[in-house]
């Protein structure tokens, strides 16, 4: 397709620049705003066109060298070529619009971004294999750009390093198996020591098979896990590793299983806890209720500084984990946890019945729009919202403003995935 010069004026919610040709927007893969580029037209749609930078004319004074020698190709990384500081505002920025355009909100106050470590930081990860026949080999890594195909990596920096600089020893050992070419992942689980990877199988392995996991594993010192089917059918090759993460401050060890949802940048994590226990500022004694509760990441914090929490959770595996976790903790006298589906109506629950002065919600990327109509508001005074979804958060803010009669205090942007697009954010709402 046609070549074209462009002057990229903004960034996409996907980090891509945006230009206009002939009042047409074009979204321009490797372009920052403030700079003139030479650009292939890759697609065109009705609305819009695609483009790729092919060379930069005139740079812009916030783009750096990419460190991975992948971006651009791999799509685990949209913004590698723009300074930290000018991610970190850019998503600021981002966050701000989003709630003032679809929440029509803006808080009392911001404070700064919860930011982490730069390179070094995913202890999670679900990594694509492809056995690709005319190279003779596997691939191991994120998607490329297009999503079609995976990346030929040979190490990932924003990876831990326990895996990110073990890719190509990894592809390597699938490669050599007998059932190479029906392995589509494997699942990366890192915890504060010990590491695990689950091999998705979709053939039965051979004995030889597994003696070469097992040198791997031996090798690399992560625990290998199989996985033939469903989530419910892995085991260990092996002893299992005890997977576990810390929070330091808050005197907590959280367990968890390999594929368990964690967060996977852990000092965000760490940052994030302790600013939801600072603004949500549970009292001893008080009623706490947290929905989406997971694992215990924010409720054994809580229970930790004093409150008494009810703590709903929709996964029988991590409300079972999160129990074991409460005892291990020693806090199981001040931590209730529940199942409940919080998709449907609950209402005629007793802890949704019961009174709060305060609520955390930590929601998947829908929102937590389902739970409003039935909750308990005469004593509630507080809501701590923890989003990875600015537009959901944006709607949700408007039903607890509009709707309910609270107000947003404060909020502030979450760089829970540095290079990414991702934005995430957390928001504290009062009577």
């Amino acid at each position: 397709m046609n070549e074209i010069e462009l002057a990229i004026e903004d960034l996409a919610e996907d980090g891509r620049g945006v230009a206009r040709v002939g009042g047409k927007v074009v979204f321009v893969h490797g372009g920052l705003p403030e700079e003139r580029v030479r650009a292939r037209i890759v697609a065109r749609r009705r609305r819009h066109d695609e483009a790729v930078a092919l060379e930069v004319i005139s740079p812009s004074p916030a783009r750096v060298e990419p460190v991975c020698r992948h971006f651009g190709r791999c799509g685990g990384c949209a913004l590698q070529h723009l300074a930290p500081a000018q991610q970190i505002a850019w998503k600021e920025r981002q966050l701000a619009e989003i709630l003032r355009r679809i929440g029509g909100v803006e808080p009392e106050s911001w404070a700064p971004a919860v930011t982490g470590p730069w390179w070094g930081y995913r202890r999670k990860a679900r990594l694509s294999v492809r056995f690709v026949g005319k190279k003779g080999r596997v691939l191991v890594g994120f998607r490329e750009q297009d999503g079609r195909k995976v990346a030929d990596l040979d190490g990932c920096p924003v990876l831990d390093p326990r895996i990110g600089e073990r890719i190509d020893a990894l592809a390597q050992c699938i490669g050599g198996l007998s059932v190479a070419a029906a392995v589509p992942q494997v699942e990366a689980a890192l915890g504060e020591g010990a590491g695990a990877l689950v091999i998705r199988h979709l053939a039965p392995l051979s004995e030889e098979d597994r003696r070469r996991l097992t040198a791997f594993s031996e090798a690399s010192g992560l625990g290998i896990f199989l996985q033939p089917g469903a989530a419910d059918s892995i085991q260990p090759l092996g002893e299992p590793p005890r997977l576990s993460y810390d929070l330091p401050e808050e005197a907590v060890r959280i367990a968890f299983a390999p594929l368990d949802f964690i967060q996977v940048n852990a000092e965000v994590n760490k940052a994030m806890v302790r600013r939801a226990l600072e603004w949500l500022d549970p009292r001893p004694g008080e009623r706490v209720l947290e929905l989406f509760a997971g694992l215990g990441n924010f409720s054994l914090p809580l229970a930790r500084a004093g409150a008494f929490v009810d703590a709903v959770e929709g996964d029988a595996g991590l409300i079972e984990r999160a129990r074991e976790n409460a005892r291990a903790n020693g806090l199981e006298d001040s931590l209730r946890f529940h199942l409940a589906d919080l998709t449907e109506d609950q209402g005629h629950r007793a802890w949704a019945k019961a009174p709060y002065e305060a609520m955390l919600l930590d929601p998947p990327r829908s929102g937590a729009e389902t739970v409003f109509g039935y909750l308990p508001r005469g004593e509630l005074r507080r809501v701590l919202y923890v989003s990875c979804h600015p537009g959901t958060l944006a709607r949700d803010a408007r039903i607890l403003v509009q709707r309910y009669g609270f107000r947003l205090r404060r909020a502030c942007a979450m760089d829970m995935f540095p290079h990414t697009a991702h934005v995430e954010a957390m928001a504290l709402f009062e009577r």
